[in-house]
């Protein structure tokens, strides 16, 4: 039970470090002295809990950001139909650049999925670099 309790009041200190605050920051916010805190990230199971909530709030901000994105491409596509020039200039110029940013990013994203399924395929001896 008293383990139960410990890991209760880790939350807020996880929560805080996983936020990107400082140890000092973090303790305080939590309630913990900064010597506290330290020894709390001594404990590699602490910081695997503070890393899974990280990726945990890195997988929700992107969720959103994805959401805001679909938002402003509707934003762009309705500026097309501006009655002023510049307006309409500026939003078809946006979209273009970003369109071909997606495409490189894309393009990027399955020639390194590629190479891992070779590196996977063949070993790491693959990508060795011989010193001369």
């Amino acid at each position: 039970m008293a383990r139960n309790g410990k890991l209760k009041r880790d939350d807020g200190l996880i929560l805080a470090l996983a936020r990107g605050r400082t140890v000092r920051q973090a303790a305080q916010e939590a309630g913990f002295s900064e010597r506290t805190a330290h020894r709390r990230l001594d404990d590699p199971e602490f910081r695997r809990r503070v890393s899974v909530v990280r990726s945990e709030l890195m997988e929700r901000a992107g969720r959103l950001l994805s959401d805001a994105a679909i938002k402003a491409v509707d934003v762009l596509r309705a500026l097309l139909e501006s009655d002023a020039d510049t307006i309409r200039l500026a939003a078809a110029r946006t979209i273009l650049q970003q369109t071909v940013a997606l495409r490189t990013a894309a393009e990027l994203e399955q020639r390194i999925a590629r190479l891992e399924q070779n590196e996977g395929q063949h070993g790491n001896d693959s990508f060795k670099v011989s010193a001369a």
